[in-house]
C-alpha cells in the first residue's frame, strides 16, 4: 500500500544520482515502511539546469493555457483522494478523513491560483505628456525554491507550487523526508496533467545541505520557506544577501480570548476541534486559551467535556480522530512542558501522558491555571497541548495575547459589537478569527507578523511575490 518515492526531475522519477535513500517510518507502528531518495549536489544540479530550461518555456505559456493544465491537476487530485489520504495518513499519522479533507482543500487552492493566472494586471499610468505612454507590467520573478514541513504534506506544498505556477514560474521543492510519499502524488498529479519537464521538481536530502545550495544560487530568484522561526530567520538571511525575494511562514503561538458574554459551548467545540486537529501539530493551532474569570470554570469544563470526546488512534482505524505525533522526539519534548507545566502550578484537567506501545502517541491534554513561568506559555508547544489561565480584564487579555515576539494567528469570543472592533486593532497578528475557525482559505490571505515571517500564501497577494514590476514609457516620436 506505501509506495517508495523518487525524485521528479526533468519530466522524470528517478533514484539519486548516488543511490541513497532515507527509511520511512509509519508514526502509529514505529515500522520501517518504504524509502525516499536522498538527493545530493549532483541531484541539484540537474534540477537546476531542468528548472532553468523549464522556466523559459513556462513563462512563455500563455496565463489561460497554464489556468487549463492547474485545474487538470486539481481534477486529477479529487479523482485520486481517497487512494492518495490512505498514503498520508500511514507516513504521518493524521486520520484518513482528515487526510482527505486536507487533499480535497489542496485542490480548491489549485483551482483559486488558476484564476489568479489571468489577474496578473499591470498599468497605464497618466503621462504628463500627450505623445508618452507610461505602463507597468507583472512578469514571473524566475525560478523559485520552496521549503515545506511534514505536518501538512501536500497542503503546505500546494499553495507555494500553484502561486508560482500560476504567476509563470518554474519551481524546485524541498519535500519532507519524513511525509514524502504524499507530495510526490500532488506532483504526479501535475505531471499528468500535463505541466511541462522542468517547470516542476520535486527533491528530498538533508534540509540545511539543500537549502545552502539551492537559496545562493544564480538560477534561484526566489525562496518560499514554511517551517520554524529559528531556521526561518537564517534562511531569509541567506536569501537577503543575495537579493532575493522571499516568503516566511514561520512559527505561532496563537492566543484565544474567551470574554464573558462568549457563547462558551460554541467555543468550547470549535476550539477542541482547532486544537487537536493533526494531534496539534498546527503553526495556527489555537493553544494559549485566556478567558475572563467569571467564565473560566464552566469554559474548562466545557472544553475538557469537548476534549474527552477525542479518540486517540492509528489514523487508519474506524472512529479515530487524532492520530500520533509524526516524530518520536516531539513526543518527548511535549512530555518535558506537561511536566514543566505541572511543576509550575498548573493542573491537569484531562490527559498529560504518553501511550505505553509502539507508536507516537501523547494523550490530548488540557491544562487549566497554567503560570506565565512555564515553558509552554513562552516557547510554542508543537502539539496537542491546551494551556488554559483566567484573566480580569481587556486590557490584560491584550496584553498576554501580545506578549510573545509572535504574531501569526489568534482567536477570539465575544458578543460585544465594541469588544470585536477593538480586538481586530489590538491583537499583533497577521491573522484573528472572530467568534468561528475561519483560517486557511484560498481566496483569503495566511501569513503572520513580527517572528511569524512575512508575506502570505493566500488570497490576490499571495501571487505578488512570484511577480516583478517591470516599468516601461514610451514617446511617439
Amino acid at each position: 500500500m506505501y509506495p517508495d518515492t523518487q525524485l521528479y526531475i526533468d519530466g522524470q522519477w528517478r533514484s539519486a544520482v548516488a543511490g541513497k535513500t532515507i527509511p520511512v517510518t509509519n508514526p502509529a507502528t514505529d515500522e520501517v515502511i518504504g524509502n525516499v531518495a536522498h538527493a545530493a549536489q549532483a541531484d541539484l544540479d540537474l534540477a537546476l539546469a531542468a528548472t532553468e530550461r523549464g522556466f523559459k518555456l513556462w513563462r512563455d505559456t500563455s496565463a489561460y493555457q497554464r489556468a487549463i493544465l492547474m485545474r487538470k491537476a486539481a481534477a486529477l487530485l479529487r479523482e485520486r483522494a481517497e487512494s492518495i489520504a490512505a498514503i498520508m495518513t500511514q507516513e504521518q499519522g493524521k486520520p484518513v478523513a482528515q487526510a482527505k479533507v486536507e487533499i480535497l482543500n489542496s485542490a480548491d487552492v489549485i483551482d483559486w491560483f488558476a484564476g489568479e493566472a489571468s489577474r496578473t494586471y499591470g498599468q497605464i499610468i497618466p503621462a504628463r505628456s500627450r505623445d508618452v505612454q507610461q505602463q507597468t507590467l507583472k512578469l514571473p520573478v524566475g525560478p523559485v525554491a520552496a521549503f515545506t514541513p511534514w505536518n501538512f504534506p501536500i497542503n503546505q506544498i500546494v499553495r507555494k507550487l500553484s502561486a508560482a505556477l500560476a504567476a509563470g514560474c518554474s519551481i524546485i521543492i524541498k519535500g519532507p523526508e519524513e511525509t514524502p510519499a504524499s507530495p510526490a502524488e500532488l506532483i504526479r498529479a501535475f505531471a499528468d496533467a500535463g505541466i511541462p519537464a522542468g517547470v516542476i521538481a520535486l527533491v528530498y536530502g538533508t534540509p540545511a545541505d539543500i537549502s545552502e545550495y539551492l537559496i545562493p544560487h544564480p538560477i534561484i530568484r526566489k525562496i518560499s520557506f514554511t517551517g520554524s522561526t529559528r531556521v526561518g530567520k537564517h534562511l531569509a538571511a541567506l536569501a537577503g544577501q543575495h537579493m532575493k525575494k522571499a516568503t516566511m511562514e514561520l512559527g505561532g503561538h496563537a492566543p484565544v480570548l474567551i470574554f464573558d458574554d462568549a457563547d462558551l459551548d460554541a467555543a468550547a467545540k470549535e476550539l477542541a476541534l482547532a486544537k487537536f486537529r493533526n494531534a496539534g501539530q498546527v503553526c495556527i493551532a489555537p493553544t494559549r486559551f485566556l478567558i475572563q474569570q467569571g467564565v473560566y470554570e464552566a469554559f474548562v469544563e466545557k472544553f475538557t467535556a469537548a476534549v474527552h470526546d477525542i479518540k486517540l488512534g492509528n489514523g487508519l482505524d474506524e472512529g479515530v480522530t487524532m492520530g500520533p505525533m509524526v516524530l518520536e522526539r516531539s513526543v518527548t519534548a511535549i512530555d518535558a512542558f506537561v511536566k514543566d507545566a505541572i511543576a509550575q502550578g498548573a493542573k491537569v484537567s484531562t490527559g498529560g501522558n504518553t501511550l505505553p506501545g509502539s507508536g507516537n502517541f501523547f494523550e490530548p491534554t488540557v491544562l487549566r491555571d497554567v503560570p506565565l513561568s512555564a515553558r509552554a506559555m513562552s516557547e510554542e508547544p508543537f502539539g496537542p497541548v491546551a494551556l488554559l489561565r483566567p484573566f480580569a480584564t481587556y486590557e490584560e487579555a491584550i496584553a498576554e495575547a501580545n506578549r510573545l515576539p509572535y504574531g501569526l494567528a489568534a482567536y477570539a469570543y465575544s458578543r460585544s459589537i465594541a469588544t470585536v472592533s477593538a480586538l481586530g486593532r489590538d491583537v499583533e497578528s497577521g491573522m484573528l478569527s472572530i467568534n468561528h475557525i475561519g483560517f486557511g482559505l484560498p481566496e483569503t490571505p495566511f501569513g503572520g507578523v513580527k517572528d511569524s515571517g512575512h508575506g502570505t500564501e493566500g488570497g490576490s497577494e499571495a501571487i505578488e511575490s512570484y511577480l516583478e514590476t517591470r516599468f516601461v514609457t514610451v514617446a511617439g516620436r
